[in-house]
């Protein structure tokens, strides 16, 4: 697989700490079959399944169509420790996509990217843009900065 490949087939919206048995759980729990749900959030019943059953993991822009159907936060099937998280934690949290942020602050999906690998500087206006965008404070946005930016090599951020 040639390098283009390989980053064509990588999700920029890959969801870490999905949990499959809290979505069935929430979905069970509000007596909605699969079904249901598919139509609620406007997608196909085998994604609802594959998720389910842990065969794939969601997206964050269809997770977040997910959790509006079944009328509760993104977090119900994300687990993140509140001190464990970096900005793509709260940008997930926040059920937001990198191009959708990048959108609402102003800034590219490029420069998001770096931002939550840590590999350019995190300025206090960009700070303040990130966390009126998440619902979060200055200091959450940079402590998930700082967790990043200090992580060990080879680690994810």
């Amino acid at each position: 697989m040639s390098h283009r490949e390989r980053r064509q087939s990588v999700s920029r919206r890959f969801l870490q700490g999905f949990d499959p048995e809290a979505l069935r759980l929430r979905r069970t729990e509000l007596r909605m079959t699969r079904g249901d749900l598919a139509r609620a959030a406007n997608l196909s019943v085998n994604a609802i399944a594959a998720w389910e059953s842990g065969r794939r993991t969601p997206q964050v822009d269809s997770l977040a169509q997910v959790a509006a159907a079944l009328k509760c936060e993104i977090g119900v099937f994300v687990e993140m420790r509140p001190g464990d998280r970096s900005l793509a934690d709260l940008r997930i949290l926040a059920g937001l996509t990198q191009p959708q942020l990048g959108k609402l602050v102003g800034i590219s999906t490029t420069v998001i990217s770096s931002l939550e690998r840590a590999e350019s500087g995190l300025s206090d206006a960009r700070a303040s843009a990130l966390a009126e965008a998440l619902g979060v404070d200055v200091e959450t946005i940079k402590a998930g900065y700082a967790r990043a930016r200090n992580r060990p090599p080879g680690e994810r951020p």
